[in-house]
């Protein structure tokens, strides 16, 4: 197996001579940006629902039977605001927009946290598939239809009290008077609003544009949970391009199949630190010529 310092140059020999870079991140490239769902970040965000509700970390408490709407948001408002409105801990993002942002590259993402975009990447290049912390969606859902929630959720956030928040910062849907909910893909309900559709098609562009010529798929952060989305999909256009490279960076599930092997690199460590090193070694590498 090759070292570290050895795979980094390469990866930066691939992504300078590349025609494109395909970007797919999961849950483990925000991780390592510092937006953390346990530990200290949790306990420091969320001790009263523990210590009320014995909470072991917030994906689990998202799904936790709350007996009001009053708690759900109050539980609820604090998620997103910390997950969505503030900047990550680390500049995990901004050191791989450095790295991408001459390239010409897109991102699919099952991340909702939109620290892409806030992080300065181009909005028509990204492709959220699987919801985003800062929208709504009726909870039946009447239509298909997603709404801003930031104005309200920092009022739900500033406002609430003993875990609860007032009863008229609830939100109902205007059209049929059902509760509002995340706009976020955990069951049938979730809605594909029409700004959903049009990312999705200028994803379906990008990899037609590129199908033959040298693109590189980097997934950052992808684990076993949903590889259907971006991992198995990665896999199927790398077998069927000899001019594509796959490059896997993640503290564990590294694995790819071995038909795409040799167009394969699977790199092992934290993701922000690896890509600092790639940056680092890009820069020296741009000062010796």
């Amino acid at each position: 197996m090759k070292n570290k310092d050895m795979l980094i140059k390469q990866i930066v020999k691939i992504m300078t001579s590349c025609d494109a870079i395909i970007i797919g991140a999961g849950s483990g490239l925000s991780s390592s940006a510092g937006l953390t769902y346990s530990g200290e970040r949790f306990e420091t965000y969320f001790k009263d629902f523990i210590d009320t509700y014995h909470l072991r970390d917030m994906y689990s408490a998202g799904f936790y039977p709350y007996e009001t709407l009053e708690e759900y948001w109050a539980y609820w408002s604090r998620h997103i605001y910390y997950n969505r409105y503030i900047d990550s801990p680390k500049k995990t993002y901004q050191i791989l927009l450095e790295l991408v942002k001459d390239k010409d590259y897109f991102v699919i993402t099952t991340n909702v946290d939109h620290q892409f975009q806030k992080n300065g990447f181009d909005k028509t290049r990204l492709f959220y598939t699987q919801g985003d912390y800062g929208l709504w969606q009726c909870s039946k859902p009447c239509h298909q239809q997603t709404y801003d929630n930031e104005d309200i959720v920092k009022a739900m956030l500033k406002q609430q009290k003993n875990m609860k928040i007032p009863s008229q910062l609830i939100p109902y849907c205007l059209r049929c008077g059902a509760p509002m909910t995340m706009n976020l893909r955990c069951d049938q309900t979730f809605v594909q609003d029409e700004g959903w559709y049009q990312a999705q098609q200028r994803y379906q562009n990008f990899l037609q544009k590129h199908q033959h010529r040298k693109v590189l798929y980097l997934e950052l952060g992808i684990g076993a949970n949903t590889p259907v989305i971006i991992k198995y999909p990665f896999w199927n256009y790398v077998s069927q391009n000899k001019n594509a490279v796959y490059i896997s960076i993640n503290l564990d599930d590294l694995y790819c199949p071995e038909n795409i092997h040799k167009q394969s690199i699977l790199i092992q460590g934290d993701i922000h630190n690896i890509l600092n090193s790639v940056a680092n070694e890009m820069r020296n590498d741009h000062d010796t010529k």
